[in-house]
C-alpha cells in the first residue's frame, strides 16, 4: 500500500470511528432532551403519509392522482397531482402550483401546505403537483453522475412538460429544490419571460450560492463530516461496511438542523427523520457534493421577471437567513421577503401557516401580474 492510499485508508478508519462517536453522543443528548420536555405535541396524530392517499376522507381537499414522470435519461420520478374545483386533468387550470422538495426529503415535506391550500382554494380550478427527486422518496435511484443540481432542473422541466403542459405555473421550492428552480431558470430562461409559462416562484429556506461559506458550514461542514467525505473518496469499501454507523451520524446532524430550539413536536420530528432515513447513503453523499458546488447567482435576474417570495428562518443552520436577504436584494420589484423568527430549516413544517400564507399571497400576486385575455365587446359587461 503506497503512502497516499494508506493515508486514505487511515482517514476512512478515522472517519467511521469519529462518526460513530458523534452518533453515540447525539443519541445521549436526544434522550436527555426527551426526559426534560413535558409538553403537548401540537401535531400528535398527524398522518404525514396522507399526501399519498388517492381518496382522502375529507373531500374538500381534492383527490390525489398518482403518476410517473420519465426524466430525459429514463429515470422514473414519482408524482402526485391534486385537482381542485370542477376541473379535471383534461382542462387547463387557472394555475398549476408545482412543489419542489429539498435535500434528503420527499413530497411529504409539503404535507401541511397540500391540505391547507386545498381547503383555501376549494372550488377554484387550481392544480397542485408534487414529486420526488431522483434518489429520493419513491423515485428511481440517482446514478452517481446525475446527482447534480443541473439534473434536478432538467427533471423539474420534465415534470412541467408532463403534468403542467398548459396554463400558468407557480413554482414553490424548498432548500435544494430552490436551487433546482434557479438552475431551471438558468437553463430555460424563456419559461420565466413575460410570455413564459412560469408566473411566480417561492424560494423557501434556500440559497443562490455560498453554501460552503455560511450555509452548510454550521450544519454539515464540520471536521467530522469533512473526514467522512474523504473516507468516501479514499476508502469507499470501509464506508460501505460502516453504513449503519455513518447513517446514524449524518442523520442527527440533519434532523437537529431542521427545527428551532423552541419547537416541540415529536410527531413532526419523526416524520422528518423518517424521510432522511428513507434516502440512500449514496444519494446523501452525492448530493452533498452537489450542494457544495452550487452557485446559481446568474439565475436571479431571470427570476426577477416574475413575482417571487423569499421565506427565510432565523434559526436555519443549513441555509441561514442572510442567504434569504441576499437573494431578495437581487430579485425584482414584485418580490417579498418573509422572515420567520426562531424557525429552523424545515420552516414549512415548523411554521406551516406562515409558509402557506406566503404561497397563497404569491399565487394572488402572480394572477394579478399575469396578462389577462382580451375580452370581446359582448363580454365587457360581464365579470
Amino acid at each position: 500500500m503506497d503512502n497516499p492510499d494508506r493515508i486514505g485508508w487511515l482517514a476512512g478508519v478515522a472517519g467511521v470511528a469519529a462518526l460513530g462517536a458523534v452518533a453515540a453522543g447525539g443519541v445521549a443528548r436526544n434522550v436527555t432532551r426527551r426526559r426534560t420536555v413535558d409538553r403537548v405535541d401540537p401535531h400528535d396524530g398527524v398522518d404525514f403519509a396522507a399526501i399519498y392517499d388517492e381518496a382522502p376522507v375529507d373531500l374538500t381537499v381534492g383527490p390525489t392522482a398518482s403518476s410517473t414522470v420519465t426524466a430525459d435519461d429514463g429515470v422514473s420520478l414519482a408524482a402526485r397531482t391534486v385537482t381542485l374545483g370542477d376541473g379535471d386533468e383534461s382542462t387547463t387550470p387557472e394555475f398549476t402550483v408545482v412543489f419542489v422538495h429539498g435535500f434528503s426529503l420527499r413530497m411529504a415535506s409539503w404535507h401541511f401546505q397540500r391540505f391547507a391550500l386545498a381547503r383555501l382554494w376549494a372550488g377554484r380550478n387550481i392544480r397542485m403537483v408534487f414529486f420526488d427527486h431522483r434518489g429520493h422518496g419513491a423515485s428511481d435511484p440517482a446514478p452517481d453522475d446525475t446527482a447534480t443540481i443541473t439534473q434536478l432542473a432538467d427533471d423539474t422541466a420534465a415534470v412541467l412538460r408532463a403534468l403542467a403542459p398548459s396554463g400558468p405555473v407557480v413554482l414553490v421550492s424548498h432548500s435544494m429544490g430552490g436551487m433546482a428552480v434557479m438552475a431551471l431558470a438558468r437553463r430555460h430562461p424563456a419559461l420565466f419571460s413575460p410570455a413564459g409559462q412560469v408566473a411566480g416562484v417561492a424560494l423557501i429556506a434556500t440559497a443562490s450560492r455560498g453554501i460552503t461559506e455560511t450555509g452548510l458550514g454550521e450544519g454539515l461542514r464540520n471536521p467530522v463530516v469533512d473526514v467522512f467525505r474523504l473516507s468516501v473518496r479514499r476508502a469507499p469499501a470501509l464506508v460501505q461496511a460502516g453504513r449503519g454507523i455513518t447513517r446514524r451520524a449524518l442523520e442527527p446532524v440533519l434532523v437537529a438542523a431542521s427545527f428551532g430550539s423552541d419547537f416541540f413536536s415529536p410527531t413532526t420530528a419523526r416524520a422528518v427523520e423518517s424521510m432522511i432515513q428513507g434516502t440512500s447513503l449514496d444519494t446523501l453523499v452525492n448530493f452533498l457534493h452537489a450542494l457544495e458546488m452550487h452557485d446559481e447567482s446568474l439565475a436571479l435576474p431571470i427570476l426577477a421577471q416574475v413575482p417571487t417570495v423569499v421565506v427565510g428562518a432565523t434559526a436555519d443552520r443549513l441555509t441561514p437567513f442572510e442567504n434569504s436577504v441576499r437573494m431578495f436584494s437581487e430579485l425584482g420589484p414584485d418580490s417579498r421577503l418573509v422572515k420567520v423568527d426562531g424557525a429552523g430549516h424545515m420552516v414549512q413544517m415548523e411554521q406551516p401557516d406562515i409558509v402557506t400564507d406566503a404561497i397563497a399571497d404569491l399565487v394572488s400576486r402572480a394572477r394579478a401580474a399575469r396578462p389577462q385575455p382580451r375580452r370581446r365587446w359582448w363580454q365587457r359587461g360581464s365579470r
